[in-house]
């Protein structure tokens, strides 16, 4: 039986063993529907490591079938980069220069902590990646061309822009933090290579203001905890996770003259950036919807329980159940997050100055003086979200 914890492993008689059905678009090419192939460990963590690889490797094998079986622009590009790059095994190169999985583990050691999982999976994603393409070399092997040849199988992939940017966000991390510890004088290669970043990037929209007040319409009447969460973005402008992981006690002074949210950082939910924790004047909608939380006394410390039954908010379960309701109000194109571009076009439209817009939203601000002082007051930020709503 394949064990939950690790994918594509199961274990017997206490040693691990991969185990991958083949795509049935692919089966002509085996003799067998299912891969499997002896991990020798009975450690979870080297298991994880190793299954990871081969399951990489594999996918990047079964690219370069399925490109071969299409006509595809520019595919001679690509299809010498799978040469060689198939021998399914996670030996580390002999080498004083670490290799790329001992960079990953020494990155993940020392910047993991108190990082969200999505972090360490991002960043073993982007690495498993290369090395099933190129295998797991010494940092000082890798050459311009292993990363014109990354770059390319990614492309060929289809991934977008942006999630390409990721990846190569991730290895260049990983190799320049590993290179910095160990004093090595290596060039990282992977620095620097051009690619399109908004290929295929869906442009996030702003919601029409009259789009928004219907909407917010629409909350006070089905006036549920869904319909708190959307009310409560709509006027503050702040990211889904950031409210859906929200505690009751964040909600300070509803009823006085100057009711606000505090943003902070929680082992439930981490912050995007440091400039996202902050304090938000409630005006609107989302006045409204904080009254409404405190006054359903839903028998849990968190305002949305619905989304934290577990370790960790459920950002991206609320952001289907929530764009599927929405999506009959708003224009195509549209989502959760568009309330956060309307926030700042609703900033704009009054002749809010940026570094308060920068300050109610939790973006980061250019510039050596923002640094310093504790920003506007909250005064300050009430005047120009009354003015925007």
């Amino acid at each position: 039986m394949l064990t939950k914890t690790i994918p594509h492993t199961f274990i017997r008689n206490g040693y691990y063993y991969f185990s991958r059905r083949v795509p049935s678009d692919l089966r002509d090419h085996y003799s067998y529907h299912r891969i499997v192939q002896g991990l020798r460990t009975t450690s979870p963590q080297k298991a994880k490591v190793q299954a990871s690889i081969i399951s990489a490797k594999l996918e990047a094998y079964w690219s370069q079938v399925r490109l071969a079986k299409s006509d595809v622009i520019g595919m001679s590009l690509v299809k010498d980069s799978f040469s060689g790059s198939l021998k399914l095994d996670a030996k580390q190169p002999q080498s004083d220069c670490p290799s790329l999985l001992a960079a990953l583990e020494v990155y993940l050691e020392q910047k993991g902590k108190g990082r969200p999982k999505t972090f360490r999976v991002a960043a073993e994603r982007s690495c498993n990646y290369l090395i099933g393409l190129c295998g797991n070399k010494p940092l000082s092997d890798y050459t311009r061309q292993d990363a014109l040849q990354f770059r390319d199988w990614l492309v060929a992939r289809g991934l977008t822009g942006s999630s390409i940017t990721r990846n190569f966000s991730y290895l260049k991390a990983v190799i320049n933090f590993a290179l910095s510890e160990y004093a090595l004088d290596v060039r990282n290669p992977f620095i620097g290579v051009y690619h399109d970043r908004n290929a295929g990037v869906l442009v996030r929209k702003p919601i029409p203001i009259d789009d928004i007040r219907n909407i917010q319409s629409e909350c006070r009447v089905i006036d549920d905890d869904m319909r708190w969460l959307i009310a409560l973005i709509s006027d503050t402008g702040m990211r889904l996770a950031e409210g859906a992981g929200l505690l009751k006690q964040d909600f300070i002074g509803l009823d006085t003259d100057l009711p606000y949210v505090c943003v902070t950082k929680q082992p439930w939910r981490n912050l995007k950036t440091a400039s996202s924790e902050r304090k938000i004047p409630l005006v609107g909608e989302a006045l409204w919807a904080a009254k409404r939380i405190i006054e359903a006394d839903n028998g849990s410390d968190f305002a949305f329980p619905r989304y934290n039954r577990g370790s960790a908010t459920t950002a991206n379960s609320a952001s289907a159940a929530l764009n599927k309701w929405l999506k009959h109000y708003v224009p195509d194109g549209c989502t959760m997050h568009s309330f956060r571009h309307s926030m700042r076009d609703r900033l704009r439209a009054v002749q809010c100055p940026s570094d308060i817009t920068d300050q109610i939203g939790g973006w980061a601000t250019d510039g050596v003086g923002q640094g310093y002082g504790s920003g506007y007051p909250m005064s300050v930020l009430q005047e120009w979200l009354v003015k925007a709503i």
